[in-house]
């Protein structure tokens, strides 16, 4: 089994670069918790590039517009349905902010409209490693007075052939997670697991 690596989505709109310490908090979760083999070293991959093709699952994120250039939307595209996996956060935290907007606009344009649709609370990516029965766990930041000050109950997805093919989040998971791991030791519960379930379901959808 080849080891499993975080690939970061560069593209050319808004900005990409978001929660930078994220992605080695959730790697560490994954050595904890699971036995998947890790490579530690974060990629950045820019959308328009085939390198994209290689990576079983990606993250993009950001707070402004998002605007995908064609080759992009192309890529984009076939990698989704072509059995890869892309959670999307949205920093903002705010189904009117412009990333939220912008990006939904852009699914739309990419698969369709109502292409992107909300999942239910008893969807397997909720029981794929840990158990969240009431669906997506609440962040820090949704009620922090910055954004649409609203706990959103339920993520969305497009679902492609019966699995979830791009994975979006209001709730910003990339911010809540964005803190060293050695600091997981002050938490009563480690937020980070929620982020091991995503992992665990793009790699066995």
């Amino acid at each position: 089994m080849k080891p499993f690596f975080f690939t970061r989505i560069q593209y050319t709109s808004g900005n990409w670069d978001t929660d930078q310490r994220m992605p080695s908090n959730l790697l560490h979760s994954l050595v904890e918790y699971t036995t998947i083999p890790i490579d530690e070293q974060e990629k950045v991959v820019q959308l328009d590039s085939n390198e994209i093709f290689k990576s079983p699952f990606c993250y993009l994120s950001g707070h402004k517009l998002v605007e995908f250039s064609t080759q992009e939307r192309d890529h984009f595209k076939r990698y989704v349905q072509n059995g890869g996996f892309v959670f999307v956060d949205d920093c903002n935290h705010d189904i009117d902010g412009l990333f939220a907007k912008s990006f939904e606009q852009e699914m739309e344009r990419t698969f369709g409209p109502r292409a992107l649709q909300k999942i239910p609370n008893n969807h397997p990516i909720y029981h794929s490693f840990f158990k969240f029965e009431d669906g997506p766990p609440t962040t820090s930041f949704e009620l922090n007075g910055w954004g649409d000050d609203l706990v959103h109950d339920y993520l969305k997805a497009v679902t492609i052939n019966g699995r979830i093919g791009v994975l979006y989040s209001n709730k910003d998971y990339g911010c809540e997670w964005d803190y060293d791991f050695r600091n997981k030791r002050f938490l009563a519960v480690d937020n980070t697991r929620f982020g091991v379930n995503i992992v665990v379901y793009a790699l066995n959808a």
